[in-house]
């Protein structure tokens, strides 16, 4: 099973923190990993940055979304717990809580005014099912693949000694030589 989306995450948050006692984001992220039977791969998979485990940070997005929504509050670093509004959601039995359940909530709605949550930027499933800081790399990624594109282009359509220079100007940078003599001398012994 692939690491759940953090919508996905959120009721079972919630359901975690239903005894109405304090629990840490490390207890959360043991027993969720233990409910959706992720395997060590699964678990330690890391986000593209490689800064954070991919569940981690899923876990973490769905506390603040549902702490911003007013249904778990943060009693200190790590920590959360259920809120009076949390025990109203449970009794209500919901098959799912996501951003869309969410919109209920006039504190969440006061935080997606504020931070133009995910759930505006595109739409669409996917988008919604990512991270803010998996949507910031997945800009990063269509940037960068962009500018890649960009560049080719204009360097086949560039003169040969255009290619020359650039070629010598990149093997200094990279370190290969002192000058651009010494790299220009290691361009045509190739």
């Amino acid at each position: 099973m692939p690491v759940p989306d953090f919508q996905s995450l959120m009721l079972p948050l919630l359901k975690l923190a239903g005894d109405g006692g304090e629990h840490t984001t490390q207890e959360a992220l043991d027993r969720l990993s233990d409910d959706f039977r992720l395997t060590a791969d699964e678990r330690a998979e890391m986000l593209p940055s490689q800064r954070q485990r991919r569940f981690d940070n899923r876990i973490g997005w769905a506390i603040t979304y549902l702490s911003q929504g007013g249904l778990v509050e943060r009693t200190g670093r790590g920590r959360f717990r259920l809120t009076a509004r949390g025990r109203e959601v449970l009794a209500e039995q919901p098959n799912k809580v996501d951003v869309k359940y969410l919109e209920r909530f006039p504190e969440y709605q006061e935080f997606k005014s504020r931070t133009k949550a995910p759930d505006q930027a595109g739409g669409g499933a996917i988008q919604q099912a990512l991270t803010p800081e998996e949507l910031l790399e997945q800009s990063y990624q269509a940037l960068r693949g962009d500018l890649a594109a960009v560049l080719l282009e204009r360097v086949v359509q560039a003169p040969p000694a255009f290619l020359e220079q650039l070629v010598v100007e990149l093997l200094v940078a990279m370190g290969y030589g002192g000058s651009l003599q010494d790299a220009g001398q290691a361009v045509g012994q190739t």
